[in-house]
């Protein structure tokens, strides 16, 4: 059993012992596939994953490393981009992004702002009540956006009167 993911044109791909690198338009990924249990060779146009041992977990990591493959070719075409919609009813937000941190204030009336990582390579815009979340790797760009919404969790209150926070609207 085999799995087989075709690079398309324009996308330039290579593999250098258990990395596979892909390279288009919007930068370049890269990504290590464990060769315990699955090789990797690219042949032509096509990367193909072969299981490296006789045993299921090996077979079922072919369908995720062709996953992971598939999105970084998405993603240096693409891109991804994430939308989350800011909701507050009692206190108004005012949300400012720097350079690896989304500062969240006056949440909740809170004196002390509350505070969300944005991983590496991932950029954040806000307009209004609107968040926008791009980047290349779709890890990234998902981690960043459950950042945000983690940093606006509200504990001990009850939620459906408390519903403020910033919530996962949109994934493009």
């Amino acid at each position: 059993m085999e799995k087989i993911v075709e690079i398309p044109e324009g996308i330039e791909a290579r593999v250098e012992g258990s990395v596979v690198y892909i390279r288009g338009k919007k930068g370049e990924l890269s990504r290590e596939i464990r060769r315990e249990y699955v090789n990797v060779a690219k042949d032509g146009n096509r990367i193909v994953f072969t299981p490296a041992i006789d045993k299921k977990d090996a077979t079922a990591l072919l369908g995720t490393y062709a996953a992971h493959v598939r999105n970084m070719i998405k993603g240096v075409t693409e891109g991804f981009e994430y939308k989350l919609k800011v909701v507050y009813a009692h206190f108004p937000v005012k949300i400012d992004v720097k350079k690896d941190a989304v500062t969240i204030s006056n949440f909740l009336g809170e004196r002390n702002p509350r505070v969300a990582q944005i991983c590496e390579g991932v950029k954040v815009e806000v307009s209004k009540e609107e968040m926008t979340v791009t980047g290349m790797d779709r890890e990234n760009v998902g981690q960043t956006a459950a950042n945000i919404e983690r940093a606006t969790k509200i504990k001990r209150k009850d939620r459906r009167v408390f519903q403020d926070g910033a919530y996962l609207v949109r994934r493009i």
